[in-house]
């Protein structure tokens, strides 16, 4: 385990509305406010975006299986953001649900809200933590 202890920041409160792009949203803020690392939360409806929930088998690199999420559904997750490169990398998991369907999964790519999504940002800061590239998963994980 390696570990790193930072304190809280700033806190931005963000509604995203209907159509706008969720992670892009986070994006834009973090760029915005210059913020290098931070966790956020997001509460709302989601009416289109990719999830991975989960590789196809437990081997690198994993080779992941893909969920569509086509209509209107309600969302609820947890994220971080740190920078790889000059860049902030966003990392979202999430529930999603419609009816008695519900799919826990990381939300990747284009998204879309629908109606509204509340979002908290919290930055964190005395840390330096990244994303970098991991030859083996070929994933971009973090690094303290």
């Amino acid at each position: 385990m390696k570990y790193q202890m930072g304190k809280l920041g700033r806190i931005a409160v963000a509604k995203f509305e209907d159509g706008e792009n969720i992670l892009e949203n986070i994006v834009d803020i973090v760029k915005k406010e210059n913020i290098r690392c931070a966790v956020f939360y997001l509460i709302g409806g989601i009416k289109q975006g990719k999830i991975v929930v989960g590789p196809e088998e437990e081997k690198l690199p994993p080779k992941p299986v893909w969920k569509d999420i086509c209509e209107s559904h309600e969302i609820l997750g947890i994220g971080t953001v740190f920078p790889e490169g000059n860049e902030p990398r966003v990392h979202f998991h999430g529930a999603f649900g419609k009816k008695e369907m519900v799919r826990v999964g990381c939300l990747r790519g284009t998204s879309e809200t629908f109606l509204v999504v509340e979002a908290i940002v919290a930055e964190i800061v005395g840390i330096d933590a990244r994303r970098e590239l991991d030859e083996a998963s070929g994933l971009s994980l973090l690094k303290l």
